[in-house]
């Protein structure tokens, strides 16, 4: 009878290890999430990127120097040898470095609403996994609940069973119970702990065994708020929408940059050459020194091909599409969120009537009742399982309420959340 019961109990205390973990609070833990996320700490680095582009894009185009030496025919014809050097420049006409620049900073500034849209999003997914954690962790704890009462009646009816008071069948029955309840708390229990594991990964963190559990209090969802001010808040500050704006000005800065690019580049040119003096005896000369410069044109023949232009043309045209549908999209989600919280609102409140007590209430006295033989384990064990599902219900209400507000002020571009 003893070895029966150890290992139970040797599981139980298993299972209780969880509430021996380091507690953590969610300002502490978005606080992390911020600094050492390793995600969003690469999504930083397009902002170095994109500052370095404008560096790149304010640079000259390179001289290049020329040095060569040449024979005229010194071995026949006595005419010497010769050196020369020279140096050549390409000057841009037509704007084409301020278009580059140009382009470089409305990148960048598209870049930084990006970085800014990614946090947004991060916090959000942050902020959804700690509730999730939070849910979990209850959902165990209801679990766990339910099965030391069990448990605590399984041995109870074993006695009662030993002196006559109830049948093999009821005494068993409660036994198998009680071992549906601990299987059904090692299920949640997995899912806990997964979700604790979500928690280390997205503060970029790991710590092998060691886990966090989450603490907060979530009665602080409660907000009203009027759907035309969301949508307009959302339409002036969600950084998706004003990275899609900005990249409609990319595209503008991508035709300017086309049209520069086709314009005629002039090639300057300076030499110096050194010939040698020619001893033949037809025409003797001295040596000497040449100095030359030009210029050069180059001939656009790949001006006539004008596809450049027409993908600008093109590019510009489709970012407004995507600027519209954006925004469009915006409104969309802003409504939908709204309306999610609304409903999980409604949801949540309909526990305020009392529900899950009536729920304990029916339980306390089906156990108080069968306890006196004047009921059976069966309405015992219905009693149980509504007040489980009740129980069950009323948190996934709470945190499902949490939830619809993340995803609100998300869509919103928003942010009030601390418990």
């Amino acid at each position: 009878m003893k070895r029966r019961w150890l290992l139970p109990l040797l599981l139980l205390s298993g299972l209780m290890a969880v509430a021996q973990e380091k507690q953590l609070d969610f300002a502490t833990y978005l606080s992390g999430v911020g600094q050492h996320n390793l995600g969003y700490a690469a999504e930083k680095f397009n902002m170095d990127i994109a500052a370095a582009n404008v560096l790149m894009a304010k640079v000259f185009p390179d001289p290049e120097i020329s040095a060569g030496a040449f024979d005229n025919g010194q071995r026949r014809m006595q005419q010497g040898y010769g050196l020369s050097s020279g140096i050549s420049y390409t000057l841009e006409l037509g704007g084409k470095r301020r278009a580059r620049i140009n382009l470089a900073r409305s990148e960048q500034e598209v870049t930084r609403h990006l970085l800014e849209d990614y946090f947004r999003n991060l916090r959000a997914d942050a902020t959804i996994a700690f509730l999730t954690a939070m849910q979990q962790q209850r959902l165990y704890e209801i679990k766990m609940e339910a099965y030391r009462y069990m448990q605590q009646l399984a041995q109870a009816d074993s006695i009662r069973f030993k002196a006559g008071l109830i049948t093999e069948t009821d005494a068993r029955q409660s036994r198998i119970e009680a071992g549906m309840l601990l299987n059904e708390a090692y299920g949640v229990e997995a899912d806990m702990k997964t979700a604790f594991v979500q928690l280390h990964n997205l503060m970029g963190t790991y710590r092998g065994d060691t886990l966090v559990a989450p603490v907060g209090d979530v009665s602080r969802f409660e907000r009203a708020y009027a759907l035309p001010e969301l949508v307009t808040k959302a339409q002036d500050e969600r950084a998706d929408l004003l990275a899609a704006l900005r990249q409609k000005d990319v595209s503008v800065k991508t035709l300017q940059l086309a049209k520069a690019a086709r314009i005629i580049d002039l090639g300057l040119n300076l030499g110096v050459n050194n010939a040698t003096q020619v001893t033949n005896v037809v025409a003797p000369t001295p040596s000497m020194n040449t100095v030359s410069a030009g210029i050069s044109l180059p001939l656009k023949f790949s001006n006539r091909n004008k596809g450049d232009l027409m993908a600008a043309n093109a590019g510009v045209k489709q970012q407004e599409t995507v600027y519209r549908q954006t925004l469009l999209q915006v409104q969309t989600e802003v409504t939908t969120a709204y309306f999610s919280y609304l409903g999980a609102g409604h949801q949540l409140h309909q526990f305020d009537s009392g529900l899950l007590e009536e729920a304990k209430k029916v339980l306390e006295g089906r156990r108080y009742s069968y306890q006196r033989g004047e009921t059976s384990l069966l309405e015992v064990l219905n009693a149980q399982r509504t007040y489980n599902d009740v129980q069950q219900q009323y948190y996934e209400s709470v945190y499902s309420h949490a939830t619809a507000l993340v995803e609100l002020e998300r869509a919103a571009a928003i942010w009030d959340i601390q418990f």
